[in-house]
C-alpha cells in the first residue's frame, strides 16, 4: 500500500477536476471506476476511486482519493493506492501502488 497525504490552497472544483483528468491520463488502463460527493453546512468531501492495470505486477491495482474542504480552509487531499502487491502472505513488489500513486502527486505539484 502506498499512501499520500496533503492540503493545497487551490479552489477545489479546479483541484477535483485535476486530480480525476490527471490520473485518468497518466496511464493507458486507467479509469475512473466510481465517485462520491457530500455537501455540508460549510464542508465538503469528494471520493474517487480509480483502478489500473499493473504490466510489472501483472494485476490490477486501485487508487482512493478523497478531498476534503471547510469553509475556505485549504483543501485537504488524500490518497492510497492498493492491490499492486504479489505473493500470498507477505506483500512483495509494491512497484506498481507507488507508480500508480505518482501520477496523483505529479498532478499535485502544480499546487505547491
Amino acid at each position: 500500500m502506498a499512501k499520500y497525504e496533503g492540503s493545497f490552497k487551490a479552489d477545489y472544483d479546479e483541484l477535483l477536476n485535476a486530480v480525476e483528468a490527471g490520473v485518468v491520463n497518466g496511464s493507458v488502463t486507467a479509469a475512473l471506476e466510481d465517485r462520491s460527493d457530500f455537501y455540508g453546512d460549510n464542508s465538503r468531501c469528494s471520493v474517487r476511486v480509480f483502478e489500473r492495470y499493473s504490466y510489472t505486477g501483472g494485476n490490477r491495482l486501485s487508487l482512493s482519493v478523497t478531498l476534503f474542504q471547510e469553509g475556505e480552509k485549504e483543501v485537504q487531499i488524500s490518497a492510497i493506492a492498493s492491490g499492486g502487491s504479489t505473493g500470498a502472505v507477505l506483500k512483495i513488489n509494491v512497484f506498481g501502488e507507488k507508480a500508480f500513486l505518482e501520477t496523483l502527486t505529479n498532478v499535485l505539484k502544480k499546487y505547491d
